[in-house]
């Protein structure tokens, strides 16, 4: 980026289309929680200014101080340069309506299953049905934490193999004040879930396959790979998920698990069992759902 560039931009939107169009002309991949280049350059804007989600329209013309247009710059370099995903720069994403605090030990959340979520997964799961929840393969606890939200009455319980993951997991829980209800576990699966049943598990666990591994863009390469790569084809963690998952859920649990890419691997691997797949009305899939007593034929 060029000095002089940044000498002729004053306003926040004079920052914001300088970033989009820059970011545009850098060939950068936006997977993390943005689909396009000016909602990355909005958010740093943002960010560096704290302006709030909806920035009020007089803001726009605003005028950025020296130190401010120095912070600014110093994102949009390491955007391009680094490659380094937006929410990484800011320290929070965006999942289910709610704000997330996330680093380079966890995944960025920008799974489809924000929509389940949502919807009290409606109409599989009754509102007053569920009082234990587990968050398999949890990360920054995003989902398992959306879901307490969700579903005020139920226990929830977040569980991942990763020790740095879960100290952000538990900055998360403390940042929605349900240290009451939600835990963080250190478990290999379910190995540390002993005894325990649930009346939903939702899990996003690693579904990469290794040609996809291969072929993806260096943003990537800033999260961790532990919650990334499945094998050959993306399934090591999601058989060991579907051997295990009975024998946790309850008569009515429901299992709810995101394959994404490895889908048709999935279908294969699983033809006997009847999987229903999700169909997302803002977009994304290779999530499915099927239920306790199914997972028994």
């Amino acid at each position: 980026m060029d000095p002089s560039d940044i000498r002729d931009l004053h306003t926040v939107i004079d920052f914001v289309r300088y970033g989009a169009s820059r970011f545009a002309a850098s060939n950068l991949a936006f997977g993390h929680g943005y689909d396009n280049p000016v909602d990355e350059a909005l958010a740093l804007v943002r960010h560096v200014l704290h302006l709030p989600p909806e920035i009020p329209p007089e803001f726009f013309g605003a005028r950025l101080i020296s130190a401010e247009k120095d912070t600014v710059a110093g994102l949009f370099r390491r955007r391009i340069e680094e490659r380094v995903p937006t929410a990484y720069l800011t320290g929070t994403a965006w999942f289910a309506g709610l704000e997330f605090v996330v680093d380079s030990r966890v995944l960025v959340p920008r799974s489809p299953i924000a929509e389940l979520v949502e919807a009290g997964f409606e109409p599989w799961v009754a509102p007053d049905g569920v009082s234990a929840i587990l968050d398999l393969c949890t990360g920054s606890g995003c989902i398992g934490i959306a879901c307490a939200l969700a579903f005020p009455e139920a226990t929830v319980d977040l569980a991942d193999l990763s020790a740095d993951a879960l100290e952000v997991a538990r900055k998360n829980i403390s940042r929605f004040g349900l240290d009451d209800r939600v835990r963080a576990v250190e478990s290999d699966l379910f190995g540390g879930l002993s005894g325990r049943r649930y009346d939903l598990i939702v899990s996003n666990p690693p579904y990469v396959d290794g040609p996809e591994m291969k072929a993806m863009a260096p943003e990537y390469e800033h999260e961790p790979r532990i919650g990334l790569e499945a094998g050959v084809d993306g399934l090591d963690i999601v058989r060991r998920i579907m051997a295990e998952a009975r024998s946790h859920l309850t008569s009515h649990g429901i299992l709810v698990v995101e394959v994404g890419a490895s889908q048709p691997a999935m279908e294969a691997a699983f033809h006997h069992l009847p999987l229903t797949w999700i169909e997302f009305e803002r977009g994304g899939g290779g999530v499915f759902l099927i239920s306790a007593t199914d997972l028994e034929t």
